[in-house]
């Protein structure tokens, strides 16, 4: 009876176990299975890449990047042929020594005004001295004449002194204001000789700009991809040579269904799952939303409002920044396709933050 009795509570105590261990099943899946996170496969890497394209038309004379080769800002990637450009630039140099030239020369013209002023001013006084004393003879000669003690030629002589002095003073007069007017019309000279100066100017700094647009540099950090340049091409303004693709920069777009939506919020955790890695994972965060579904930006919208309606439930794009300093993420190519997970509770939050493995 004794060993009935032990044997029916091993039995009872079997059972309490399975129980036990089917209610904590039953509360993980509960756990598991609520809304504490969404996932999405639909979702993809992807970098905010460069097409590097050229500034001015020309021959390509070096091409220093392979392709998949990594690069650095600023360093030289093609370099076009600069003889033109260079004969351009020596030839808007020359006229703007020219126009210097020219601007010098009226500045000198313009200092020299005021003493020639001056002469004509001179000029005149002296034309007044001479002409009082014409005057003053002429006057003299009258009165001999009127007395009989001068002869007329003597009177008619002094008169005609006195009228070419006065004709002098006229032509002197009207060269000082010939002369004050030539200033204004040398400053008119001038300023349009500085205008023509700025000109060249302006076409020395384009010539040297487009001179500088023979060599083109990266952009940003990346890796070059499309690479489409040879040495010998000709190649035009716009024309896309390469792409720079900022891979330290890449980002997740995860396309999640409308209703997953709810609870989701900028800078919640993420956990990432890329499909050329299997069994790593790679952490970043929430970084927006997008405002409008994929669907909304299509070129050609359907318009619901004819014919028979089907629902469809809609997906956002829903952008993801990858956390800095992990090895993985260094290694990514965009367009991989990958699994985001989004902790949308502070619960799920520190479970996931916690985690480096699936």
């Amino acid at each position: 009876m004794s060993t009935n009795s032990s044997s029916r509570l091993k039995i009872l105590g079997l059972v309490g176990c399975v129980v036990i261990v089917g209610l904590v099943v039953w509360a993980c899946v509960a756990l598991f299975a609520n809304s504490h996170s969404e996932t999405t496969n639909d979702a993809y890497v992807v970098a905010d890449f460069t097409l590097v394209a050229p500034r001015i038309p020309g021959q390509l004379s070096e091409v220093l990047v392979e392709d998949n080769q990594q690069v650095k800002t600023g360093q030289l990637l093609v370099r076009i042929d600069d003889r033109d450009f260079r004969a351009a630039q020596a030839s808007a140099q020359a006229d703007v020594e020219a126009g210097k030239a020219s601007v010098a020369n009226y500045d000198a013209e313009i200092a020299q005004q005021p003493s020639l002023v001056d002469q004509a001013r001179a000029t005149l006084r002296s034309d007044d001295a001479a002409i009082e004393f014409a005057r003053q003879n002429a006057t003299r000669y009258q009165n001999l004449s009127v007395s009989g003690a001068g002869t007329t030629q003597e009177q008619q002589h002094a008169s005609s002194s006195l009228a070419e002095e006065l004709a002098r003073q006229a032509h002197d007069r009207a060269a000082l204001v010939t002369t004050e007017q030539n200033l204004d019309i040398l400053r008119a000279e001038r300023a349009k000789a500085a205008g023509a100066l700025a000109h060249s100017e302006a076409e020395l700094e384009q010539a040297k700009l487009n001179l500088s647009y023979t060599e083109i540099h990266a952009p940003v950090d990346g890796k070059v991809g499309r690479r489409s340049v040879r040495v010998g091409a000709y190649v035009t303004v716009g024309e896309p040579l390469l792409a720079i693709v900022p891979l330290s920069d890449a980002y997740v777009v995860a396309n999640f269904q409308e209703n997953q939506l709810t609870h989701m919020r900028p800078g919640q955790t993420v956990r990432i799952k890329v499909d050329t890695f299997p069994g790593v994972v790679i952490q970043g965060h929430v970084d927006s939303l997008a405002p409008a579904t994929g669907l909304s930006f299509a070129p050609i919208a359907p318009d619901n409002a004819t014919g028979n309606f089907t629902k469809i439930v809609q997906r956002v794009p829903v952008k993801i920044t990858i956390d800095r300093g992990q090895h993985a993420a260094s290694q990514l190519s965009v367009g991989l396709s990958v699994e985001a997970k989004v902790a949308v509770d502070k619960r799920d939050d520190t479970r996931i933050a916690g985690a480096d493995t699936p």
